[in-house]
């Protein structure tokens, strides 16, 4: 009786849409006015203490392990969860109590490998034919297909550094290599890409020797810490500032502005929050372990503090929350397979974070944000106006 009481409270006020409550002992509830859109169902009890010490955990886990299931929309439930002002989501109360991080070296080579090093054959499944993994940039609204706006987004990124034949660049963070190997092929550009992902680092170097790159492209298994002094005329960095921790997103600014020339261009491109830095206990624990996502303020604050400028700020939200709904579409075509090779509660977590994740884009609790950012005054050595960036 007293959990049912405490489900009640906890759900009663944090969804904007009709949504139907099914308990463990078979008794229901409908919240909000209407015919539910979606049913949740409790097939056995979570225990009080869970919730209030880390919610996000709590029913995360329950869906993974099914002792929720959820008809209808994960996506359109979150959303609403995030839209509602009284959901627990938004509660302090159940937000404060986060798993203790670590961002060590040797740490956060764990942290990478326990994500990206889960298997090239699984990413390939479901990101697009350049297995990029990041926000894709969408020039036709909704309709261009996935590959195109990933290729977009990296032509997008280069144009805004104003890229001159012969100089250098440094790809913090390099993926699969989509934007090096581009910078380097159709830019002229010499470019050294760093990961700690043993399956991307083998994946690049295998690319840059089968397309005869080796003179101006190079990969390395490295920490961006460990670069030494060498510095590049222009630094891309993609969805890698997110995994550096709060501790150490100052030291990450400082680095590149160590790592940029006298006058250089960075563009940094990865998830801000508007309203804030904040971390997701249930996301830190089973998909990005020792994620951050820091707040615009605290981004801009860092930047200045290294002495670097901002030359211009995008917005790309609604891009990511594109992409991500792509990526579950993707995703569950290929169920069948996935469930095969890495088993039915590993598949739901994934569903579940993809799901997640694109609500959160949609209700705005999270952003993707590029800082085009110089060593020297502001836009120094880029053209006066913003349309060089589109031609």
């Amino acid at each position: 009786m007293l959990e049912k009481t405490f489900y009640k409270s906890l759900l009663k006020h944090s969804f904007n849409m009709p949504v139907k409550i099914v308990f463990w002992d078979g008794s229901s509830v409908i919240y909000g006015d209407g015919t539910p859109e979606v049913t949740i169902t409790f097939k056995e009890k979570i225990p009080i203490r869970d919730i209030t010490k880390n919610a996000s955990i709590a029913l995360g886990e329950a869906y993974m392990d099914r002792k929720i299931e959820i008809q209808g929309s994960i996506q359109e439930l979150i959303e609403s969860a995030y839209e509602s002002a009284d959901s627990f989501m938004r509660s302090s109360k159940f937000r404060k109590f986060l798993p203790k991080q670590g961002h060590s070296e040797k740490e956060s080579e764990n942290d990478v490998q326990s994500h990206y090093d889960v298997g090239n054959d699984f990413y390939k499944l479901w990101l697009d034919d350049t297995l990029t993994y990041s926000c894709a940039y969408f020039t036709d609204g909704n309709h261009d297909d996935l590959t195109k706006a990933q290729v977009d987004k990296v032509h997008h990124i280069l144009k805004k550094l104003d890229p001159k034949p012969g100089k250098t660049l440094l790809d913090i963070g390099c993926g699969w290599g989509t934007l090096m190997l581009t910078a380097a092929k159709e830019y002229g550009l010499k470019v050294t890409g760093v990961t700690l992902s043993e399956e991307q680092y083998r994946f690049v170097k295998e690319r840059i020797e089968k397309e005869g790159l080796q003179d101006v492209a190079e990969v390395k298994l490295i920490d961006y810490r460990e670069l030494g002094t060498q510095t590049w005329d222009y630094i891309t960095s993609v969805g890698m500032f997110e995994h550096v921790g709060k501790e150490n997103l100052g030291l990450y600014f400082k680095d590149i502005q160590g790592y940029l020339a006298n006058d250089g261009v960075a563009l940094i491109h990865g998830i801000t929050r508007q309203q804030g830095g904040a971390y997701n206990g249930w996301i830190n624990k089973y998909i990005f372990p020792g994620g951050y996502v820091p707040g615009l303020e605290e981004m801009i604050g860092h930047i200045e503090e290294n002495h670097m400028q901002i030359a211009d700020i995008e917005m790309l939200r609604r891009h990511y929350q594109r992409t991500l709904e792509i990526w579950d579409m993707n995703f569950n075509e290929h169920r069948a397979q996935i469930l095969d090779m890495m088993g039915e509660r590993f598949t739901r977590m994934w569903d579940l974070y993809l799901q997640a994740c694109a609500a959160s884009f949609e209700s705005g609790n999270i952003d993707v944000i590029q800082y085009l950012i110089t060593k020297g005054p502001s836009g120094k050595n880029l053209p006066m106006t913003r349309d060089y960036m589109t031609k």
